[in-house]
This record gives C-alpha cells, structure tokens and sequence, in this order.
C-alpha cells in the first residue's frame, strides 16, 4: 500500500494518546433535523444542512437562522416516518461553499446538485449524467481549482437496500465550469465523503459498504488513477464523513456503531472515540454479512452524542474545534483537538 508522506510528518504525531470521553464534548445548536453536514467560517460561523430543506446558519453567538431552499418548502416535504424521512423528500447532505460564497448542496433525497444563495434562492446545477439520471448524490467538496467532485453512493433511490457487501455502484463525478459533468470512477463501494490531501495529489473517498477508504491519484486532466485502499482494509463498521488535519492524519467517522477514528500518515488506524456497544456492533455486522440490513434494523443502532456520526469539521480561528455532524442528532456536539485541520479551499477564498 503506497501511502503518501509529506515532510512535516517526520515529527511526533500529536494526536498519539488523544482520545475522547463522553464528558469531553460540547454542544451547540437546537431542534436541528438531520445536520449531516457542517460547514465552518473564519469568524466562527457555522452552516449546518437541514432536513426541512436548507441549511440552518449558527453565528458566533448561538443565534440560529433556518435559511429554506426557495423549492423545497412546497414542493418537497419529508415523511414523518422514522425509516422512510432517511429516503424521501429533500435531504440536504454534503455541503460545499462556491468561489463566490454560495452553497453547493448535494441532495441525498431529490438526486441533484444544488446550489443555493445565502437567502435561499435555488437552482440545479445538474440531475443527470450523460443523460441518464446521477443517483443518489451524496456529497460535494471544491478543490483550488475550483473543480467540483461529486460522490454517487448508488444508482438506487431506496438506499438502505445499498447497504451489503456485495453491490458496488457508487461512483465519482467531476464538474467543471465550462465542460459540464463526467464520471471519473465507477467502482465505488457505497461512496460517501471524499476530500483532497494538503497538496491535491489524491481524491480519497469513503466506501461506506466496502468499510474502508480508497484514494485515487487526480491527473492533470481530473482523471483518476486506479483505486487503492488507504489505511485498514476493512474497518469492521461502516464509514461516513473525513477530514484531513494539518499532520495529514485523516479523521473519520464510523456511522451506525458511531465513533470517531483517524489514519496516521503510516496507514495505522487509530479510534478516537467509540460510542457504540458490543452487541450492537455484532447485529450490524452479521446483518451485513447476511445482506439483510434494512432501515428498521439500521433505526435500533446509534450512540448518544452524535446519533448515526456522519462527518468532521475543523473550525475555529485556529482551527482546532472539531464539529461532528450527525444524521438524527438535533444539535452539533464538538470538541477541541491537540491539531489543526487542514484548511478547506474557502479558508482561502
């Protein structure tokens, strides 16, 4: 397994013995529904994805703001059922900040793009590719090129049905102003987040269902180069959202049997936090064994701080308040780290 090696990681590694207690956590935000992803500004403040259609902005002072995508308050409305809200009507996922502010919006319950103004008014950017509809689009992050990668987790729209060993739909999409949209991989196991490394070199990639993380070399052109597995081959739990701090330690997140874990540079695995429980990760693993993993058996599973952990955000002026994003928690806990997060693209913008 190749891994990369930057030169600042010849040093200690300053999250070895960090590791995360319950009481350790804070929390911010109220009545929040399905705040799966979070997006973190220079001055503190947070945005933060909303199953009512939109995002809810969170300034410095606590102070919330539900801000409703001009389509969605009318036009889509989510079941009210525990199993079915997590496949129906519009469902704000992945989020990404535009060049010029804007949030791009992965749409895990419409299967389109989005991008949004700060005051809600919304347009599509794309719902299909080479003419055929994208899938279940679930997640969005823009490089310093300003190229916009898009993860498909599957091709079907009753997603849990997605969640076996054996089915490996998901994909990689690549949009470029100017060119419009292409498929750039295809052998994706359940893709979830992806993010770049500190010098864009690799697009790594969550297979929640494959349980681990795969990277890809960018080509010049946004071309990938042939998968490979970073870190451990199979977790042992589904994966959800990552991030890279500033050491080039990949922080993620296991979603169901929730904790929080990163990858050394050195490919080891190291948890953070576990907020699951033994049987609890048992029942998961042989229904996924089995191929018999439905919503209802998806429903008995979650810790108690960020319920279905989905992603991880670094935020803060210096970048070492970490958020954790969830699918039913109703606020956002958060915690402080012993190390930065690598900046996003927006830091910079």
């Amino acid at each position: 397994m190749e891994l990369v090696i930057w030169e600042e990681h010849m040093t200690d590694n300053p999250i070895d013995g960090f590791f995360l207690k319950k009481e350790d956590f804070k929390f911010i935000g109220e009545g929040l529904q399905r705040p799966e992803c979070i997006l973190a500004e220079k001055d503190g403040t947070l945005w933060s994805a909303d199953a009512r259609g939109g995002v809810v902005r969170i300034d410095t002072n606590g102070n919330q703001t539900i801000i409703t995508q001009s389509h969605s308050a009318e036009d889509f409305q989510s079941s009210e059922d525990d199993a079915q809200k997590f496949v129906d009507g519009t469902l704000p996922n992945g989020l990404a900040f535009a060049s010029n502010g804007d949030i791009l919006i992965s749409n895990f319950g419409t299967d389109c793009l989005e991008r949004m103004t700060r005051t809600g008014e919304t347009t599509v950017m794309f719902d299909s590719v080479n003419g055929e509809p994208i899938g279940k689009v679930n997640f969005v992050c823009r490089d310093s090129k300003n190229r916009i990668w898009i993860t498909i987790s599957t091709m079907l729209h009753d997603w849990p049905k997605a969640i076996n060993k054996d089915l490996i739909d998901g994909r990689v999409l690549l949009y470029e102003e100017g060119k419009g949209v292409r498929i750039v991989a295809d052998d994706v196991h359940f893709s979830n987040e992806c993010k770049l490394d500190k010098n864009e070199e690799y697009l790594y990639v969550v297979q929640t269902c494959g349980r681990n993380i795969a990277r890809y070399r960018i080509q010049e052109d946004g071309s990938l180069g042939t998968k490979e597995i970073y870190g451990p081959n199979d977790h042992g739990r589904l994966i959800d959202g990552i991030a890279f701090d500033s050491h080039g330690n990949l922080w993620g997140t296991h979603v169901m049997n929730d904790g929080i874990f990163a990858i050394k540079p050195d490919g080891d695995l190291h948890i953070i936090f576990d907020d699951s429980n033994p049987a609890e990760v048992k029942m998961l693993d042989d229904a996924f064994q089995a191929g018999t993993v439905d919503a209802e058996l998806l429903l008995q599973c979650g810790g108690s701080i960020a319920t279905w952990c989905a992603s991880i955000t670094f935020g803060g002026k210096d970048l070492k308040t970490v958020y954790v994003g969830s699918l039913r928690a109703t606020n956002i806990p958060y915690f402080q780290s012993p190390v930065s997060g690598l900046p996003m693209v927006h830091w910079n913008d």
